[in-house]
């Protein structure tokens, strides 16, 4: 598919309408784009604020080519969508990032080649089939490990941690016997992302690395700078670029890392790469001149990238569950920006909004 380059006035077509496609759809109409979103579910929150909007099956090919032909280029919201459908797109309308991007980062143990086959340190991990291969791979990496599943796991779902004393054949079947991997069990000291961009014609940017903090396998918090040094930073956006650019990656993507203390100072092992605007990144929407979801609507149309500077030291709280009824404290802040994704139920577990807050500001 041809690289061509659009101009205000094109469509942007997304898969997925969460807050992330809702997020992109609100940067894009700023540039003079509308957006087409294209869900499985009529109540996701990118419909309200989007031009258009397409229900259906995300492998309803009847569907998905009248949805091509009413837009000019596509992108996506979320990796777990149907590599399939990414590459039927892909032969009516330019897809950015490409098909294959979305197959290997769908598949942690074909992620996990890829990344080290670039000579980028990553967790000892070992491919998992069956109960048996389990067994063997424990016996390599050792206990405590994490037995993950290869596909469609995040938030910590598809997940199941092997302890001494851990049935490993309960663990495998608790995880529906579905092919995985076992990863060592890392003791870092924190854990990084570098959320960058890669434009259609190889230019790069990366925004300051940010210190991420979970609460029950969610993002609860991430912190920017974060506090491992300018050197060990620079590194962390080195790697990025490097995965980025054997990728031939366009668009936003995130890479998470663990920053692991030793005798020779701090190292970086790479977890998992996202090809997508992330939730570490959201608070680049008011914390620098551009923001994560501009900048990957810029990348996808083969816009000029924008300066990913930030304003200064900032914090991003999400909001999870009933978190999002406490709206008027956050608003009361010095510095803060509330942004609520407009999901009509407060679910345990479910992102509801974030916000930023801005530390110099009074």
């Amino acid at each position: 598919m041809t690289e061509a380059r659009l101009a205000p006035g094109a469509r942007i077509g997304i898969i997925g309408g969460g807050q992330l496609g809702r997020m992109l759809a609100l940067a894009a109409a700023r540039l003079g784009l509308s957006c087409h979103i294209f869900t499985d579910r009529e109540d996701d929150p990118a419909i309200e604020v989007a031009a258009n909007a397409t229900v259906a099956r995300y492998d309803d090919e009847k569907a998905l080519a009248v949805f091509a032909a009413a837009v000019d280029v596509v992108t996506y919201e979320f990796e777990n969508i149907p590599a399939r459908t990414a590459e039927f797109l892909a032969a009516m309308k330019p897809v950015r990032p490409s098909p294959s991007v979305l197959a290997l980062t769908q598949d942690r143990l074909i992620e996990k080649n890829f990344i080290s086959g670039l000579g980028i340190e990553v967790a000892p991990y070992a491919q998992v089939d069956d109960a048996g291969a389990l067994a063997r791979a424990v016996a390599q990496i050792g206990r405590p490990s994490i037995l993950k599943t290869r596909r469609f796991g995040y938030d910590g779902k598809g997940q199941a941690l092997v302890r001494e004393g851990s049935d490993l054949a309960v663990a495998f079947r608790s995880l529906g016997g579905q092919p995985s991997i076992l990863e060592g069990f890392v003791p870092f000291v924190c854990e990084v992302s570098v959320v960058a961009a890669r434009g259609l014609d190889g230019d790069f940017v990366a925004w300051d690395v940010g210190r991420n903090e979970h609460e029950h396998h969610i993002l609860a918090t991430t912190v920017v700078p974060a506090d491992i040094g300018e050197d060990v930073r620079q590194r962390a956006r080195d790697k990025a670029k490097r995965i980025a650019e054997a990728l031939d990656y366009v668009g936003v993507l995130a890479v998470e890392m663990f920053v692991v203390e030793t005798p020779a100072g701090l190292k970086l092992l790479v977890n998992e790469i996202a090809p997508r605007v992330h939730n570490s990144g959201h608070w680049t929407l008011d914390g620098s001149v551009t923001s994560q979801f501009e900048q990957h609507i810029r990348a996808v149309c083969g816009f000029p990238l924008g300066v990913t500077r930030a304003h200064g030291p900032v914090e991003m709280h999400n909001l999870i569950g009933d978190d999002v009824y406490r709206w008027r404290e956050f608003l009361e802040v010095p510095g803060a920006c509330l942004h609520l994704y407009g999901k009509a139920e407060a679910r345990p577990g479910r992102k509801m909004g974030h916000v930023t807050i801005l530390k110099g500001a009074k």
